[in-house]
C-alpha cells in the first residue's frame, strides 16, 4: 500500500463527508480578516494568538497540509501572499472555490508535506501548519523542509496531537466510557491495527494515523534549527480532555 496515496484518497473522502477541517470559512470571518482581525486555528478549539501571526499584509505564507478553505483564504483576506500545500485534491479545491467566492488570490499545490522540493530555499516568511502530521509516518523531514523553505527570521506555527491520544483506543473508549492505556508511543495504525481493521480502513477510505513522540514533535523542530518561542495546549477529545489537554501548538523561529 502506498500510504501517501491512500491518505490522499481518504482525505478526499473526509472532505466529502464534512469533516470539521474541511468546511470553508464564512463571509463574516472573511470580513473580519479584511478589517484586521484574523482568527485561525491550528488545533480544534483555541485560536492562534494574534501576536503569533504578526503583520500579515505582503507576508509570504505557506499553509502546509492546510487545505479546506479555512486558514488560506483568511490569511489572503488579511493581505498575505498565500500558497496552500496539501495532499488532498478536494481540500485544495475548497481553497480555490473559497478564494474565487471572495475575490481572493490563493495559490494551491498538491503534494506530500515531507517533501517541499517544489519550493526554493527561503521562499516564505510564515508557515501555518495545523494538526495534520499525524497522517504521515515520519515527522522529522517536515521540520527540516520547513526550515529550508523559510526565510531568515521566518516563523512556523504548528498544531499537533498530544501522543496520549494514541495510547488509548478511542473507538473502544466511546463504547465503554473508560479510557484504558493500550498502545505505546510512537504509535502507528499500520503496526497496531489487525489485518481485518486495516482492510476496513482501506475499503472505507479512512486515513491511517501515527502518534509521534514529543521528542520528534518538539525536539525535532529544535534539531532542524528552530528556536521555539511560543506554546499552548488545547482540548478537542472529550474522553481525554477531563484528564489532560489533547492538542499542542508551537511557534518557532528560523535562526
Amino acid at each position: 500500500m502506498n500510504l501517501v496515496e491512500h491518505n490522499r484518497l481518504a482525505w478526499n473522502n473526509e472532505a466529502e463527508n464534512g469533516n470539521i477541517w474541511t468546511i470553508p470559512v464564512t463571509n463574516k470571518e472573511i470580513d473580519k480578516a479584511r478589517n484586521g482581525t484574523t482568527e485561525i486555528f491550528l488545533t480544534p478549539e483555541r485560536s492562534v494568538p494574534e501576536e503569533w501571526l504578526g503583520e500579515l499584509p505582503g507576508k509570504r505564507v505557506l499553509c502546509l497540509a492546510s487545505g479546506g478553505g479555512q486558514q488560506g483564504p483568511l490569511l489572503a483576506a488579511a493581505g498575505a501572499d498565500v500558497t496552500v500545500f496539501d495532499n488532498s485534491d478536494v481540500q485544495l479545491k475548497r481553497d480555490r472555490d473559497t478564494a474565487a467566492e471572495f475575490g481572493l488570490n490563493v495559490k494551491t499545490v498538491r503534494g506530500n508535506m515531507q517533501d517541499l522540493g517544489c519550493f526554493a530555499d527561503c521562499s516564505f516568511d510564515l508557515i501555518v501548519h495545523p494538526v495534520s502530521n499525524c497522517f504521515i509516518d515520519n515527522v522529522l523531514p517536515v521540520w527540516k523542509e520547513c526550515y529550508r523553505v523559510l526565510d531568515r527570521k521566518g516563523i512556523m506555527i504548528s498544531g499537533f496531537n498530544n501522543p496520549i491520544i494514541y495510547m488509548v483506543d478511542l473507538d473502544e473508549a466511546e463504547k465503554t466510557g473508560s479510557c484504558e492505556i493500550k498502545h505505546a508511543v510512537p504509535y502507528s495504525d499500520l503496526d497496531n491495527l489487525d489485518a481485518e481493521k486495516k482492510e476496513l480502513y482501506i475499503r472505507q477510505r479512512r486515513p491511517f494515523e501515527f502518534g509521534h513522540s514529543l521528542s520528534d514533535q518538539i525536539q525535532g523542530q529544535i534539531s532542524a534549527g528552530f528556536l521555539i518561542t511560543g506554546f499552548y495546549e488545547d482540548r478537542g477529545e472529550p474522553l481525554l480532555d477531563k484528564f489532560c489537554c489533547s492538542y499542542i501548538a508551537t511557534r518557532a523561529v528560523k535562526q
